[in-house]
């Protein structure tokens, strides 16, 4: 039996306790993945901004949505532990310095705090938030079949980026009405397919041995990258059409939103290229942070050419990522 962790989120303001359990669940969290979140909600806020929207509305909109991939990390992994033994073994649920129910307490928390802020942009929002926790916790078990879980986690994304557009737009009639919904998910739900299909590619061995049935796993690395390569085919076509949907922009401000998006499309090319030479589960975390970086660059600069106010925060974001992917606490996880 693991003996119980010592590590609690509160046990005092002032506690080595409380500071050590933080830092484990930053840790747990992998805050550089947070940009992804980011990214996907940036391009949903500027998908449905009016030229009126308040920089506060927009900051509101985008905190919650940056954090959520963090806490739904933290919370899908309580429920992992089994492969993450194998595969992972320097995260702090493995090793038990973190509780499993401290874990899922902080983990909903924060994802309720983040819902309810977005539900005051709109309360749509909180509809969605709901299904987005209901489908981080169904997460787990679909992951074991193959056909289930790329699908299943794209959408959840999608949702941040719907979350996103309403709390810009908060008329569900109009935002509805918009040409930019369909081509905004789809870009984001096939994008994202390409960092999930790819992600599995270093934890093959331990979802073998734990009854993951992946694709990988299933039908071997190769058709993996393939299938890929088709997500990203379809993404990066719906997030052209998004483009197309709007006015076009001018100007340094066009350009430098027009770099970012070409930059996430070599990322994503440069990841299956480095994908396709993957022969063990060691070998698979550059072609897996290059798909991360794809996603977050394609959005980003989605973002900066739909509102070219936004073309500040799309460029950070995408510093923010590189600099915080550069300190995470193991080179061969992503």
């Amino acid at each position: 039996m693991r003996a119980e962790p010592a590590l609690r989120p509160l046990r005092g303001v002032s506690s080595l306790a409380t500071l050590r359990f933080w830092r484990a669940y930053l840790v747990t969290a992998r805050p550089y993945l947070c940009f992804v979140s980011g990214a996907a909600g940036l391009a949903g806020l500027a998908a449905g901004a009016s030229p009126s929207a308040s920089a506060l509305r927009l900051a509101l909109g985008f905190l919650p949505c940056f954090v959520a991939y963090g806490l739904g990390q933290a919370l899908t992994d309580v429920y992992q532990t089994d492969t993450d033994a194998l595969s992972a073994p320097y995260r702090p649920l493995v090793r038990g310095e973190l509780g499993e129910r401290e874990v899922l307490a902080v983990s909903l928390g924060g994802l309720a705090l983040c819902g309810l802020l977005l539900a005051a942009l709109c309360p749509w929002n909180l509809v969605l938030a709901c299904l987005g926790v209901a489908g981080l916790l169904a997460y787990t078990p679909l992951k074991r079949r193959f056909w289930a879980g790329p699908a299943w986690n794209s959408w959840i994304v999608a949702l941040v980026a719907a979350m996103g557009l309403l709390s810009a737009r908060p008329s569900v009639t109009e935002a509805l009405a918009s040409a930019l919904v369909a081509p905004l998910l789809a870009s984001v739900f096939f994008s994202y397919a390409v960092f999930v299909l790819l992600g599995y590619l270093k934890d093959v061995e331990a979802d073998r041995a734990t009854g993951y049935e992946t694709l990988p796993v299933r039908f071997g690395r190769r058709a993996t990258v393939a299938a890929s390569a088709l997500s990203a085919l379809a993404g990066v076509l719906a997030s052209a059409l998004l483009l197309r949907e709007h006015a076009p922009l001018a100007g340094p401000r066009a350009a430098l939103g027009a770099a970012l998006w070409l930059a996430g499309l070599g990322s994503l090319v440069l990841a299956h290229a480095r994908a396709l030479r993957v022969a063990r589960d060691a070998d698979a975390h550059p072609a897996i942070a290059c798909s991360a970086r794809g996603f977050v660059l394609l959005h980003a600069g989605e973002a900066a050419l739909l509102r070219g106010s936004l073309v500040e925060l799309a460029l950070a974001l995408a510093l923010g990522f590189e600099l915080a992917l550069a300190r995470r606490p193991e080179r061969s996880q992503i």
